[in-house]
């Protein structure tokens, strides 16, 4: 049986594609020059994504580029069906996990379908600029989660996307392989003196392993 695909319109011409089987949301804006997709998803989850597209109207090539969070396997993991057509870009920490195959980090091996080559096309850095005309995208890296993690923001309406640096609800994250409590502290800080409004916010994917934290790095987090 099909599963159905969640679609949610969030601000004219910004929508959430609800991620199922373990995989990330993915959000695609459509913009008066280019489409953008923050996050793939999973592989497993392809053929949800695939019918929320057709659902706003747009077809796996109607994407010009896709936006990769982070180097984790249910953020990344459908990206091979869109090598062909889109242009391909994460921040270049995650990026040089993504195409060196370390399937330590992004768990990919053990999570996904296929083991295949990943492309990244665009090595982001902190603070570059996406123009998509009725929308801009400003990129920040926010290491933390993991050491290639980054957020996003669209400067005209103040939108945060936060991917798994803050979940729904607020939650926080947990420090993965390539992670740091130290770095994520700091990136949280910077996010919070962000003139944002609500955010639109990660997901918890799959089953979180506790970070192990000193006391003061959990009285520290307490203050988000």
């Amino acid at each position: 049986m099909e599963k159905i695909a969640v679609v949610t319109e969030l601000q004219p011409g910004i929508f959430q594609i609800r991620g199922l089987n373990g995989s990330s949301h993915s959000y695609v804006i459509k913009g008066n020059y280019k489409n953008v997709m923050i996050d793939s998803g999973s592989d497993q989850n392809f053929p949800v994504l695939e019918r929320g597209l057709f659902q706003i109207g747009l077809k796996v090539r109607d994407i010009d580029l896709v936006i990769n969070s982070h180097e984790h396997c249910d953020h990344i993991g459908a990206n091979r069906y869109f090598h062909e057509s889109a242009m391909i870009a994460a921040y270049r920490l995650a990026a040089s996990k993504m195409i060196s195959d370390d399937y330590y980090v992004t768990m990919y091996k053990g999570n996904d379908l296929n083991e295949i080559p990943m492309r990244v096309h665009l090595w982001l850095e902190n603070m570059t600029r996406i123009d998509l005309g009725n929308y801009s995208l400003r990129i920040f890296h926010t290491p933390g989660h993991t050491s290639g993690c980054i957020s996003i923001v669209e400067t005209t309406q103040g939108l945060l996307f936060s991917a798994d640096s803050v979940f729904a609800g607020g939650t926080l994250s947990y420090i993965a392989e390539s992670g740091s409590i130290g770095d994520y502290i700091d990136s949280l800080t910077r996010l919070r003196c962000l003139a944002c409004r609500p955010s639109i916010l990660g997901m918890v994917a799959f089953q979180r392993r506790p970070s192990k934290i000193s006391m003061r790095q959990s009285s520290m987090l307490k203050n988000f």
